[in-house]
């Protein structure tokens, strides 16, 4: 018996564009996957997913048409409660057997074939038996009815059937569209099975309008795609037919000349490919006059309203020109031009509408605005948020360039000004341009070029890899909004749970871990914090809110978290990272050196004994409560303890006087000479002696050792 390759498709109405893609991967992978469980598939099956706008297909090669048969061993029970005192099968035993399909008819005979085994301290009863193999019919069944149920729709709609049911008119299937056929072939013959009240076939449909036949006959499970080609006009695949259409927009952009490329956008590129079955890239226009407004506004009008690419030109400025992706290709296309241009007008014409009205107005007269727009029916409205923002902001700008009044006066502007564009009608019809208004009508109403580039900026990071802030003044202002929403929410206990995070605080704090640590601002988490909890009492109209006690811990345990978690994706072990997190290092920026540091120092040959004696000296010090460094040199009696008390002496200070410097990696490798001083002390010396002063002049000088070696890290956590 030999494997022929397998074809199943399901032939739907239009499917949700955004979710197409991920329709397709998990038909084809929950398909072969259950087949693969039934033993249907062999070691060289490869598998080929296809989902265009009105299918779900996949390709699964070397199927077998029955499963091998399998040696089953079970086990059955102690031998004990199986075979009665003469060795004869006891009625559990024989209940047993049948229910796992044996012949109980001659329960001597049976009971004989049965092995025992030890299996623990009894002995046990096994029951070899051979499982038969699975056909193709029944396990594809199987396989249909689970790659069905485990499709990730996003929204389920019911229809009802008109055959193949129990009551015809009446009875219903909920799937994510209507199903219209489907198709089952192993090599050319079709594999006998149903799915949501069809019944496979070989016969499917072609593109609604420019299909050579209806229905296109598929010969076999080889002959799929090149059939849907040839035949109905449908490249299948998404892969390849968004490949298609990202050939002829590229095609389509050299044609037009002058060194214009379409806008890259990978979610729209998916989109589109998820909404033709045959790619035809066009070249549409629109009037130039149109080009005075933000390009920002036409290009997300054009990709979110009517999924078209605009062009720019060689130094990235929008042109008055754009792509279309059709779904037909007829000789004359400007029909389809023409009806694309005269589509996108109006929405063009919209947003100068919205422009030109937006500027009649400053930034600075709406912001009483934001004190009718309600934030948080606990924290009170936009606008008492702004004054917290404001406050955080000019607090850190005076941290950060003490007696620059100028400076201190455009980040309290900017934080100010920040969320004003909120309340405009370009933002209100599209909300993804907030901030980018914000800077165009900051520019328009004569403010300068940085506090207009803090509006825009005070949103970022936006996502992970996103750009930080331009300039000072927007990093302020960013770390200022995100700690304020992180304070207010945290504060209230609103905290993220699970894959829940409506305030996208998981976010904000990793925004403010990446400004801190790109931008090594000098100033720390905790501070950072008692800012922005401060803003609650010295901003002016706050609400009366009582921000939770638990509040500042708990935040920041939260961005130590979030901040263990990217370093252990950028490649730092999990020691590494909770090592230098243990200390909860307040400076940020600081983490990648102690990081550097501490890695390096494990690759020292001393570094283990001394990890695992920095472990024990921390248990010593634990036990004995609070214990003060000092040492005084007329209580140290054993050789061993004045050694280490005069390396201590010597290299100490040296290495602190490198940490102070900043070169951790040089001040832990110092101290790691004191590794031979160490290992003799803890050999020869008794340090919870009986004598109190002995007892805790030998804790103070472990104490001390212990301040010394974990100023970079808490070694202890390498042990």
């Amino acid at each position: 018996m030999t494997t022929q390759n397998l074809l199943v498709e399901l032939f739907v109405e239009e499917l949700p564009p955004k979710a197409l893609k991920k329709l397709g991967e998990s038909f084809a992978g929950v398909l072969a996957e259950q087949l693969k469980v039934q033993g249907l598939t062999s070691a060289d099956t490869v598998v080929t997913p296809y989902a265009s706008p009105r299918r779900l297909a996949a390709h699964i090669s070397h199927v077998w048409l029955k499963a091998e048969d399998k040696a089953v061993q079970q086990k059955l029970m102690p031998v004990a409660v199986g075979l009665d005192a003469a060795g004869h099968p006891t009625a559990a035993l024989l209940k047993k057997l049948a229910a796992l399909g044996a012949d109980v008819s001659d329960p001597a005979t049976l009971a004989a074939s049965l092995k025992r085994a030890p299996d623990g301290k009894a002995e046990a009863l096994f029951y070899d038996s051979l499982v038969t193999g699975a056909t193709l019919d029944v396990g594809l069944q199987k396989a249909l009815d689970e790659a069905i149920a485990k499709l990730p729709i996003p929204k389920v709609m019911s229809y009802q059937l008109e055959t193949d049911c129990e009551l015809p008119g009446w009875s219903s299937v909920n799937f994510v569209r209507p199903a219209h056929s489907l198709v089952a072939l192993h090599g050319s013959t079709v594999v006998p099975v149903k799915a949501l009240g069809l019944s496979a076939g070989h016969t499917t449909q072609g593109h609604r309008f420019e299909a050579a036949v209806s229905p296109v006959v598929i010969a076999n499970a080889d002959a799929y795609a090149d059939t849907l080609a040839r035949d109905g006009a449908v490249i299948a695949s998404f892969d390849a037919r968004r490949a298609e259409i990202a050939r002829q927009l590229a095609a389509a952009a050299e044609q037009v000349g002058g060194g214009c490329r379409p806008i890259e956008d990978e979610a729209l590129l998916d989109e589109v490919t998820a909404l033709v079955e045959r790619p035809n890239v066009l070249v549409c226009t629109f009037e130039a006059q149109f080009l005075d407004v933000p390009q920002e506004c036409l290009i997300l009008t054009m990709k979110a309203n009517q999924k078209y690419f605009p062009l720019l030109d060689a130094a990235g400025k929008l042109t008055n020109q754009f792509l279309v992706v059709s779904n037909i290709s007829p000789a004359d296309a400007s029909a389809v031009t023409g009806g694309n241009e005269r589509v996108v007008r109006p929405r063009l014409a919209d947003a100068k509408f919205f422009f030109d009205q937006d500027r009649k107005k400053t930034l600075e007269s709406r912001v009483p605005g934001l004190d009718k727009v309600v934030y948080h029916n606990k924290l009170g409205t936009q606008g008492q948020r702004v004054e917290r923002v404001r406050w955080v902001a000019a607090t850190f700008a005076g941290e950060m360039r003490p007696g620059d009044k100028d400076f201190v006066k455009s980040v309290v502007l900017a934080a100010s000004l920040a969320k004003v564009d909120l309340l405009t009608d370009m933002v209100g019809e599209f909300p993804e341009l907030q901030g980018i208004m914000g800077r165009y009508y900051a520019l328009n109403d004569g403010l300068s070029a940085d506090v207009a580039d803090a509006i825009e900026d005070h949103y970022k990071p936006r996502f992970s890899g996103d750009e930080l802030p331009r300039g000072l003044i927007g990093t302020v202002a960013a770390l200022a909004d995100k700690m304020v929403t992180l304070v207010d929410m945290f504060g209230i206990g609103q905290l993220p749970t699970g894959d829940k995070d409506p305030f996208a605080l998981r976010r904000h704090a990793l925004g403010v871990i990446r400004i801190l640590i790109e931008r090594d601002l000098p100033i720390g988490v905790a501070q950072l914090i008692n800012m922005a909890e401060g803003a609650w009492l010295q901003a002016e109209g706050q609400p009366v809110v009582e921000l939770l006690a638990t509040m500042p811990q708990q935040l920041a345990d939260f961005i130590y978290d979030r901040l263990a978690g990217s370093l252990r994706e950028q490649g730092y072990s999990a020691q590494e990272v909770d090592a230098v997190l243990a200390l909860r290092p307040q400076r940020l920026g600081q983490v990648g050196r102690l990081l550097a540091a501490v890695r390096a120092f494990a690759a020292l040959p001393e570094s283990p004994a001394l990890a695992a004696a920095n472990k024990r000296i921390g248990n010593i010090l634990k036990k004995a409560g609070d214990v003060d460094a000092h040492v005084n040199p007329k209580l140290l009696q054993e050789p061993a303890e004045q050694q280490l008390f005069a390396a201590m002496q010597r290299f100490v200070p040296e290495a602190n006087a490198q940490f102070d410097a900043g070169d951790y990696t040089t001040s832990l490798q110092t101290l790691a000479v004191l590794h031979s001083a160490v290992d003799a002390f803890f050999d020869d010396v008794m340090v919870n002696a009986e004598e109190m002063d002995l007892r805790l002049n030998r804790q103070g000088l472990l104490k001390c050792l212990h301040d010394a070696m974990n100023r970079v890290a808490d070694l202890s956590r390498l042990a």
